[in-house]
């Protein structure tokens, strides 16, 4: 189902409720002839606001959209997205809160980049939270609340707050890219140019700078009213279109779009892919050193095995925590990139492909965001052992400890002394 069949459905609803409340007869022509009337004046404009804009195209193929696949998504977009988001962010809150609660462990919260990643769980937390009551407000308790004053001004907050959420976590995951590349370049500095304050500093920026950076988009839009008369009747209906500023300064869409693709998107693209592409190339050559380093060993029959081991164990170490993060970027481009490049061609080619391609995979970028920011903590789990070993001690022996009762041998005896010993269970 379309997005215009959508907005048409709501809008028979509310007509229907309308003419029923003022004790008129209701029938589908009726219903109609309203209908024809709303999208002859909404379009109308539209086409005052938006045709004019400066250097934009109108010419937009709707088979440029992707086809069988734009209707895959209309489809997905009208049926499942509204319960497949309400379960992702749900299993998201879940795991976020695990990764806060593991990654502030006394044990944990020491290392910087721990630090990063709970401010991260937390930006993507409090996205999710967010999601959760507009995803029941605007698509399954009722469609036609989103034609009323308070649908339409909700509707424009969550488009705000999401958007400034969002950014924190693609500054945030900028962070760990760039803490990372620094402890790794720079490594006879790192005690200086990663210490606990300037990670302090760094995550207070994440959360700030958003802010900023989204002001443009603030200007851009505005809730707008549109009166429709049928039989004597007038009522009113609430959509978010473009704002007074926007229709005087026709530039602004378009400079609007440009900043969102290039500074929002594309160039924190471009950084995490040159830094990925360096923590690969690193592990590649740390790899490849340490088995020149084994060859070597070997050959000579070094005798001092113990301080090579704890250097060859610290140096696994730092590749696991290399790879994670590296596993995190290629995540966050999978799911970016592609917005990013959007966002892009919309720059270039106008309000047109926004409005007939963009809106229709709208959910399914919603979707990819939403499950990115769930899935971290399959991704500690998996390659860090230092997070399963704390979260192991943190919940399997507490969850395990009310169902079994510890055997003989899960019981161990020390030794202290001759006549003291203390017994644990494990």
């Amino acid at each position: 189902m379309s997005l215009v069949s959508n907005n048409e459905t709501t809008i028979r609803i509310l007509i229907r409720k309308i003419f029923l409340a003022n004790g008129q007869n209701v029938t589908e022509d009726l219903i109609t002839r309203v209908v024809d009337k709303y999208r002859y004046k909404l379009g109308m404009d539209h086409q005052e606001s938006f045709n004019n804009m400066s250097g934009f195209s109108n010419e937009t193929d709707p088979d440029d959209c992707g086809g069988h696949l734009r209707n895959l998504a209309n489809i997905y977009a009208a049926e499942y997205h509204p319960y497949c988001a309400v379960i992702v962010c749900l299993l998201g809150i879940v795991t976020n809160s695990l990764n806060i609660i593991v990654l502030t462990r006394k044990d944990m919260a020491g290392a910087p980049i721990n630090r990063i990643l709970t401010a991260l769980a937390w930006a993507d937390m409090l996205l999710m939270l967010e999601y959760i009551p507009f995803a029941v407000y605007y698509y399954i308790e009722s469609h036609e609340k989103s034609l009323t004053y308070k649908g339409a001004v909700y509707f424009l907050f969550h488009n705000y707050v999401t958007q400034i959420l969002h950014t924190t976590s693609i500054c945030l995951t900028l962070t760990l890219a760039i803490w990372r590349f620094l402890a790794i370049r720079y490594f006879d500095k790192s005690a200086i140019l990663c210490s606990s304050t300037r990670c302090t500093i760094g995550i207070f920026t994440s959360f700030i700078l958003p802010l900023f950076l989204c002001l443009p988009q603030f200007t851009v839009f505005k809730v707008r009213s549109l009166d429709i008369e049928e039989k004597n009747l007038t009522y009113t209906v609430y959509k978010v279109d473009l704002s007074d500023v926007v229709n005087r300064h026709k530039f602004l869409l378009k400079v609007c779009f440009w900043f969102y693709s290039i500074f929002l998107k594309l160039l924190p693209c471009v950084i995490l892919i040159v830094i990925s592409m360096w923590l690969i190339r690193t592990l590649f050559r740390a790899k490849k050193g340490r088995q020149v380093l084994k060859s070597y060993d070997n050959n000579m029959l070094i005798s001092n095995g113990k301080d090579a081991k704890k250097h060859t164990k610290y140096e696994r170490r730092a590749d696991r925590t290399t790879k994670m993060l590296v596993a995190i970027l290629f995540l966050f481009l999978l799911t970016e990139l592609p917005q990013g490049l959007f966002a892009l061609v919309i720059a270039l080619k106008g309000k047109e492909l926004f409005v007939t391609c963009y809106q229709h995979y709208g959910s399914i970028m919603d979707f990819c965001a939403l499950l990115n920011g769930s899935i971290n903590f399959i991704l500690y789990c998996c390659m860090n052992r230092m997070f399963r070993i704390t979260f192991g001690h943190l919940f399997r022996n507490k969850i395990l400890s009310k169902w079994v009762q510890p055997t003989v041998s899960d019981t161990p005896t020390v030794t202290m002394g001759s006549n003291k010993t203390i017994t644990t269970t494990v």
